[in-house]
């Protein structure tokens, strides 16, 4: 999760946000060389005194500074489309869990298991090894490495669920529903909010998911249909 000081991503536990963090160090390469090489020829331009009237309707320059932005769009463009459909695309989902935003909580439901649903709301702040508006009373509950298919829709405005460190974003719109691939590559507990304004307590709509092995996923199954 987030904390303190970070100026990057948090640690990635999927294969989808290891895509997206390697994708990010692909194009700020560019950006840097990018901003740099500007920033050289604006304090050049600054500094010198003395106008090079070779750089004035120059067409040779002209058609170099507009075919290497468009080199550099198609370079960018590839991995972005690649990735987009990486993420995307369904492989053989082992179950569907169907994620449903209200005002100002998650409820979640498993179909294949007895139809269990549980309503996640944010856990009042009360002693010291808690994470502040983060922790719900209720988690939801996965299995590792097991890929599954998130089911998101609405009951009343437009939520959006997210996990940073899983890489995923979907909007939850009522009246339709959106799918994503679920995927956890290690266990842990890690923490999403809302990332769609959708009204005044948006803020207080966390998600906790925990990732878990299949047997302790089948024992807290079991639990619940008890």
């Amino acid at each position: 999760m987030s904390t303190w000081n970070m100026y990057s991503f948090q640690d990635s536990n999927s294969l989808y946000s290891d895509n997206l963090i390697s994708f990010y160090n692909f194009v700020m390469m560019f950006i840097v060389m990018i901003t740099s090489l500007t920033l050289f020829f604006i304090i050049d331009f600054i500094m010198n005194k003395y106008i090079n009237l070779n750089l004035l309707k120059n067409h040779t320059i002209e058609i170099v500074w507009t075919i290497m932005p468009m080199i550099v769009l198609l370079v960018i463009c590839y991995p972005s489309l690649k990735i987009l459909y990486f993420i995307d695309e369904m492989v053989n989902p082992y179950m569907s869990i169907k994620a449903i935003g209200h005002q100002w909580y998650w409820s979640y439901e498993y179909p294949e298991f007895n139809n269990i649903e549980i309503n996640c709301y944010m856990k009042e702040y009360m002693v010291v090894n808690q994470f502040r508006l983060l922790e719900t009373d209720n988690r939801m509950v996965i299995p590792f490495k097991i890929p599954m298919r998130l089911i998101v829709s609405s009951l009343d405005v437009i939520h959006s669920w997210t996990i940073q460190s899983l890489g995923i974003k979907v909007d939850a719109v009522p009246g339709r529903i959106n799918q994503l691939n679920l995927f956890s590559i290690r266990p842990g507990l890690y923490f999403g909010q809302c990332s769609e304004i959708c009204g005044v307590n948006h803020s207080f709509m966390p998600i906790m998911l925990e990732s878990t092995s299949y047997k302790n996923f089948m024992d807290w199954v079991n639990k619940k249909i008890e």
